[in-house]
């Protein structure tokens, strides 16, 4: 068995703002509750390696691992991986933006598998990412709804 999830949010803002704040990874601890911190490693082209650091878990473990991350502006597309899998065998994401009357449908793929040792299996991953993912997306929509409130936009202009 391998883990796959699909989640998605409609953000009420322009996509331009959408896709800038999403690819922001500096920022992403402001945008993202979850994150402690965002370390880049190395750009190459439109690829961004970086370490994510959490925030410590409930018996207080801070989980780090490095990703490579790789935005397509063009297809408005966005592909990551992680190098550094930790538990997972691997971990590979798609993000995809739709323009869409309400504003921007944001749409995040997750396909993965842990590895035998993980202390957890892919069923216990998916269900976690699934719930975390819904928590995430509704921060990140409301945070940028509120950014593009306080510049004046609406969906279908650009900032």
């Amino acid at each position: 068995m391998t883990g796959h999830t699909q989640n998605e949010i409609t953000i009420g803002a322009p996509l331009d703002l959408v896709w800038d704040m999403t690819n922001d990874l500096e920022n992403w601890p402001r945008l993202f509750s979850e994150y402690a911190s965002v370390e880049i490693l190395s750009r190459e082209g439109r690829k961004t390696t970086f370490r994510l650091t959490m925030h410590p878990d409930d018996n207080g473990k801070v989980w780090s691992w490095v990703s490579e991350r790789e935005p397509n502006r063009e297809t408005l597309t966005v592909r990551a991986r992680r190098v550094e899998t930790g538990p997972f065998a691997h971990m590979d994401i798609h993000w995809r933006y739709e323009e869409v009357p309400a504003g921007v449908r944001m749409i995040w793929t997750q396909d993965f598998a842990m590895k035998p040792d993980a202390p957890v299996d892919d069923a216990w991953m998916t269900d976690n990412i699934n719930r975390n993912s819904k928590v995430q997306l509704a921060l990140i929509r409301d945070r940028i709804e509120k950014a593009a409130a306080e510049r004046g936009t609406t969906p279908g202009l650009t900032d």
